[in-house]
């Protein structure tokens, strides 16, 4: 009779214990919420960039990613019993997607023209991941605490440690998110860029998801699901090296496909990307940012439109807002009564290269080296509020404002009735402001609506507008695009003339005014019957502070 054979009762394999679970996954939960912050900053920056209008890029990310959370926290239950196994290949999906997100949106920007619909899908993806990870953390970090109470109800105790658990969880995901935060414009930004910065971001989620599973996780995986998750983890983090050591020829390539192939200077100071086209002796284009700010074979249009009606009366003393490119300062210049221009410029980067080189400076007629001329690298809304005692006392004949488009909403404030009453304090009584707020045919809203802000802030208007050519550069609104950066076609710049008081300006030129291009007493006249012409029957209201009125 053959010996009866036995059966084995299945050897269980011990669960992880509490201790050495816990601390593991709450700072996998730290790790990974500061890449996910990163990679939400990383959008809003990136977008506000290339598309403008920083408040309505913010709100389009903020908003897609949360509700994409939601949706993610929802796909999350199809995977909590392979809570493991889940979970690392949704940190290897985020830490790929999150961390190449920058480069294809740059890349959609240059070759295409058109990344908004990139970057909806960037947020609806990443938000989904980022969803689904506290649920599946939660499934992982409980494994610990279900030691010893298999097959009974849990105690008073055990649920509230379970609560206890969630407020870890949260707790670890709340700092971790602060630390991106931080870490994003004050270390990642500047030292590694917005490219290189997203893309070792994510090597660092991919080497933290993944090495939570494959380490603490290891007995809770098939010797399937563990291959998949190491090729899985290793295709990325190849990936993601292979991105990052291409990332500067990428740039160029880049950079080519965008502004063409004559990019003669290419800056990164701490608030924008200088770039500088065209060849040393012909006329140079300047970009900031992406958006064109002076074109070099037709700038003098705007920059003589914007100065010489302001210097019609009294112009000892002229005060430019903005202006770094040095055109405004070289217009002004030109009239020997002028003793002294200020020019408040919030980037020194761009006085530096206006001064230096070459062609720019030459194209400024060497503004910044004439005596008359003081630099102040300030915010203007700030230097107008505060600042040294002897500035208060100063009053100037002329303000000129010669600033971006007010539908890019970093200068929005710049064109808020608080601004504007801020100048009327350092205007003298007989004083002229000239605005320049945007083209009056493609964005009269944002044109009307400059106007009814200065009229709130106790300035009287005469509005007007210059003609110029369209550069081809379509990335957004910008103050040297005659198109108003539609790149349609030939199109307009807009101007207000504005004075303290109630009665309107007349539109003029200087009798010492020097001999212009393209602008005369006939001139002016046209070009404000055309402005007039663009005046709606409903005045919009003024913009503020608090209620700005501009959009992108």
């Amino acid at each position: 009779m053959p010996p009866k054979r036995v059966r084995r009762a299945p050897v269980r394999r011990p669960e992880p214990r509490r201790e050495t679970v816990r601390f593991p996954v709450l700072a996998v939960v730290f790790v990974c919420a500061a890449c996910g912050l990163v990679y939400e900053l990383e959008l809003v920056a990136l977008a506000s960039y290339l598309i403008g209008d920083s408040v309505t890029q913010a709100s389009v990310v903020l908003s897609v990613m949360v509700f994409a959370m939601g949706v993610g926290s929802l796909l999350a239950k199809a995977l909590r019993f392979r809570a493991a196994v889940g979970f690392g290949l949704v940190e290897a999906g985020l830490a790929l997607v999150g961390g190449t997100s920058a480069m294809v949106l740059y890349a959609a920007f240059a070759w295409f023209g058109e990344s908004r619909y990139v970057l909806v899908a960037f947020s609806l993806a990443i938000g989904v991941l980022i969803g689904a990870e506290i649920p599946l953390l939660m499934s992982l970090i409980q494994r610990g605490d279900r030691s010893g109470r298999s097959g009974r109800k849990a105690s008073l105790g055990e649920q509230d440690d379970a609560a206890g658990t969630v407020a870890d969880l949260f707790a670890a995901d709340y700092v971790g998110a602060l630390v991106g935060g931080l870490a994003f414009p004050f270390l990642l930004l500047p030292w590694l860029g917005q490219l290189t910065g997203a893309l070792v971001t994510g090597a660092v989620n991919a080497v933290a998801g993944g090495g939570l599973v494959l380490w603490v996780f290891r007995r809770d995986l098939t010797t399937r699901s563990r291959a998949l998750l190491v090729a899985v983890n290793v295709s990325v983090l190849a990936v993601l090296a292979t991105a990052t050591v291409l990332v500067d020829d990428f740039e160029q390539a880049a950079r080519r496909a965008v502004y063409g192939e004559r990019v003669r200077v290419a800056v990164h100071t701490e608030l924008q990307e200088i770039i500088v086209t065209g060849g040393r002796e012909g006329p140079p284009d300047l970009f900031l940012d992406g958006r064109l700010r002076v074109a070099g074979q037709d700038e003098y249009r705007y920059h003589e439109a914007l100065v010489h009606p302001a210097m019609n009366g009294a112009h000892d003393r002229v005060l430019i807002v903005g202006g770094g490119d040095g055109m405004a300062a070289r217009e002004a210049l030109r009239y020997p009564g002028v003793r002294s221009v200020t020019v408040v410029e919030l980037d020194p980067g761009v006085v530096l290269l206006a001064r230096t080189d070459p062609a720019l400076a030459r194209l400024n007629g060497q503004a910044f080296r004439d005596p008359r001329v003081r630099v102040v690298y300030a915010d203007a809304f700030r230097w107008l509020r505060g600042g040294a005692t002897d500035r208060l006392q100063e009053r100037y004949d002329v303000v000129i404002s010669d600033l971006p488009d007010p539908g890019i909403t970093p200068s929005a404030k710049l064109y808020a009735q608080e601004f504007y009453g801020l100048v009327a304090q350092v205007l003298t009584p007989s004083g002229r402001f000239a605005v320049h707020a945007g083209s009056v045919t493609d964005r009269p809203r944002t044109y009307w609506t400059v106007d009814a802000t200065l009229r709130a802030a106790g300035f009287a208007t005469r509005p007007y507008s210059a003609s110029g050519r369209t550069p081809g550069f379509a990335a957004g609104p910008d103050r040297a695009d005659g198109s108003g950066g539609t790149g349609r076609g030939p199109g307009d710049w807009g101007f207000l003339l504005a004075v303290p008081g109630s009665r309107p300006p007349a539109l003029g030129l200087a009798p010492d005014a020097p001999r212009l291009r393209s602008l005369g007493e006939h001139t002016l006249e046209a070009a404000a019957r055309r402005a007039e012409r663009g005046r709606g029957d409903a005045e919009p209201p003024p913009s503020t502070l608090v209620h700005p009125r501009y959009g992108g």
